[in-house]
């Protein structure tokens, strides 16, 4: 069985000032934090996530998955 793949979401401009919702979609993938990154599985939910949220983030795939659950 294949291993799901990851991406690396980066908190890079701040919500203050933005929708309350978009707000807790970032609590949601686990960004406190300007600049702060997260790993987190490539699947449709967390793709729905960041769309919502896409122009509050960078995102950028991670290429091995020794890197998975990393959450710095």
């Amino acid at each position: 069985m294949m291993a799901p793949a990851f991406v690396r979401v980066t908190y890079r401009k701040s919500a203050i000032g933005h929708r309350r919702d978009q707000r807790a979609t970032l609590r949601s993938l686990g960004l406190r934090r300007l600049n702060q990154s997260v790993v987190v599985p490539d699947t449709p939910v967390m793709r729905g996530m960041i769309q919502k949220v896409r122009h509050l983030v960078a995102v950028e795939p991670v290429e091995g998955n020794d890197e998975a659950g990393e959450g710095r």
